[in-house]
């Protein structure tokens, strides 16, 4: 059995379906999480790191037109394959128009949908550039991280703010820098919420890995 590691979120309202997807992918090594609709979604999305989505457009709650939209507008990486019973063109063009790396239309072949993971797969690893300091090493296309050889499942703020400080190579970064690189300049800076942030990833990285400098701000530690 091929072992992936890949993180896949499979996101359809079809219960029978979406048990046989994750009965199949985690039989062929990927690591599967199931929501039903597409506001769990994206609260999963923003609370867990997903290499790939599986999503069915047509879904309740929030439809995968807008599930797809919101995830490209906030900068996701994820690759999207995108599920739909729509067979005509125009609509397969507008899925992909609206940010999905693959479109599928049901019914459809389970070998035919493992190859279409596999080539979102093969192009993700391919795009995977990398950040080393010290023992800590991530990489920002998958968005996964190793600490001292083990990896380390980081939510997407967490691996936000970690990216900034790798790329400081050891220099200060102010609690104000790290806010407007992940939430945005026009957002109302809140130092409170990078600390917190800090803290967490502290508890899963340990507690020398990142140094707070009193009065300045954060660096990580070599």
């Amino acid at each position: 059995m091929p072992h992936t590691g890949i993180r896949v979120l499979v996101v359809e309202d079809e219960d029978r379906l979406a048990a046989l997807l994750q009965q199949g992918l985690t039989g062929d090594g990927y690591l599967v999480d199931i929501v039903y609709d597409g506001a769990s979604a994206l609260t999963f999305l923003e609370e867990h790191t997903y290499e790939i989505v599986v999503l069915d457009r047509d879904l309740p709650v929030l439809h995968g037109d807008i599930v797809a939209r919101t995830l490209r507008d906030r900068g996701s990486p994820v690759r999207i394959l995108m599920l739909t019973a729509a067979t005509d063109a125009s609509d397969e063009i507008a899925g992909l128009e609206l940010g999905a790396d693959d479109y599928l239309s049901k019914p459809f072949d389970y070998d035919v949908l493992l190859a279409r993971l596999r080539a979102i797969a093969r192009r993700l690893k391919t795009s995977e550039g990398g950040y080393q300091f010290g023992e800590i090493r991530l990489n920002p296309g998958s968005r996964r991280v190793w600490c001292g050889g083990r990896e380390v499942r980081l939510r997407p703020k967490e691996f936000a703010i970690l990216v900034e400080l790798i790329r400081a190579r050891g220099d200060v970064v102010r609690p104000i820098t790290l806010f407007d690189a992940v939430w945005g300049e026009d957002q109302p800076t809140d130092e409170a919420v990078v600390k917190t942030v800090v803290h967490s990833l502290r508890k899963k990285l340990g507690p020398a890995k990142i140094v707070t400098v009193r009065g300045l701000g954060y660096r990580v530690a070599e």
